[in-house]
């Protein structure tokens, strides 16, 4: 495995979107976490050398991606030990190769914990900046005020980190009277090398989904969806950025190589709670409860829940789909039985050819489940 994915649940409250597994804690137990962290991967790599095989490690590693949960919240001589334990337990690689994302929220971030970050190898940050406006981030849950956002940045980069993403969120209740072009322009200010944008989405047990429950908000209307969608990359795309996936846009060079392996379908291991692997043909995912999780480790137990071995046709549907997703397509051969299918949404804008690829316009990506079911006769996908 060289791609190694580490779930950092902790946060400081819950956003009122949000139904990842995260464990709001008011005191991050840190030296838990890390030791918890450290029976997980033994735990690997005795399952890995069974049968007589020899012990794989996890590497050697290129990617290591910590995401969360607020990530940002561990202290960094936390975070430099969990660095330390999975590059140790990787086979090496060649200085200077690993990408390490570290996901952070603004108020987290000082030049004195980003100057440690990036001793501990840190050369990524996703910032959570969500909006710049105030009453949306208040809305939102987040513990950080927009000025906050531009102070984390010069931060980091006085820290010698410039790979820098922010995360934005459109499609928004429109009494919010979210400002999303002036959004975008501030975003654009401060020059970040990527950007990620997420339109809103109603998720079951989250606060919003109660607000919208009992009337006090309006679900996200899907015409506004589209229309902020499609403002992005028209604004974006002036400024040099390229959409590369569904939600992610970069200048040349800003790339995540972490997230191209699972739009690729390439193998990656998690670790922590709730963490998903793939090798390739199963994919397993931990108990996604912070106590049960180290409980299960404290007492020699794997924390895996449970497993899917995919069939033959669920790993084409994947296949399909996450191909779409990005800018390198999907190869469709001449004389099959797609072409009829890409014919038509080439005359319809949503699609174009490059070569044996087709690849999706802004206007396909809005239509990807559609087009998915189109292509493979599956009433759908997520």
């Amino acid at each position: 495995m060289r791609h190694v994915y580490l779930h950092v649940p902790f946060c400081q409250r819950r956003c009122s979107y949000c139904d990842f597994a995260i464990a709001v804690r008011r005191r991050v137990p840190a030296r838990d976490y890390v030791e918890a962290i450290g029976r997980e991967l033994a735990l690997v790599r005795i399952a890995g050398g069974a049968a007589g095989a020899p012990e794989p490690g996890v590497g050697p590693l290129e990617t290591l991606y910590l995401g969360g949960g607020t990530p940002s919240l561990l202290p960094p001589e936390a975070l430099t030990a969990l660095v330390e334990a999975v590059r140790s337990g990787a086979d090496s690689a060649p200085p200077g190769d690993l990408e390490l994302t570290l996901e952070a929220n603004p108020d987290d971030v000082t030049v004195e914990h980003a100057t440690a970050w990036r001793r501990a190898g840190v050369n990524r940050v996703s910032l959570g900046a969500q909006s710049f406006d105030d009453r949306v981030l208040q809305w939102m849950h987040r513990t950080h005020d927009a000025a906050r956002i531009g102070q984390a940045v010069a931060a980091l980069r006085a820290a010698g980190i410039e790979n820098l993403s922010l995360d934005l969120i459109f499609a928004l209740p429109a009494e919010l009277e979210r400002d999303w072009t002036r959004d975008l322009e501030h975003a654009l200010a401060l020059a970040p090398l990527h950007l990620s944008l997420y339109g809103l989405t109603v998720e079951e047990r989250t606060p919003l989904a109660r607000w919208i429950s009992r009337g006090r908000t309006a679900a996200p209307n899907d015409e506004r969806y589209a229309a902020e969608y499609l403002l992005a990359h028209e604004r974006l795309g002036r400024e040099g950025y390229q959409f590369y996936e569904v939600s992610n846009a970069t200048r040349p060079g800003g790339r995540s190589r972490h997230n191209a392996v699972y739009w690729s379908g390439r193998p990656y291991l998690g670790l922590g709670p709730a963490a998903h692997s793939f090798d390739g043909r199963a994919r397993r995912w931990n108990t996604p409860a912070w106590e049960t999780y180290r409980g299960a480790l404290a007492l020699g137990r794997s924390p895996v829940a449970s497993e899917e071995v995919l069939t033959e046709a669920e790993r084409e549907l994947e296949r399909v789909y996450l191909a779409l997703r990005t800018d390198a397509g999907l190869v469709v051969g001449p004389g099959t039985r797609q072409r009829a299918s890409v014919a038509r949404w080439v005359a319809a804008g949503w699609a174009r050819e490059r070569g044996d690829r087709v690849v999706l316009s802004p206007e396909g990506w809005l239509r990807l489940d559609a087009l998915v079911g189109d292509l493979t006769g599956a009433p759908g996908t997520s």
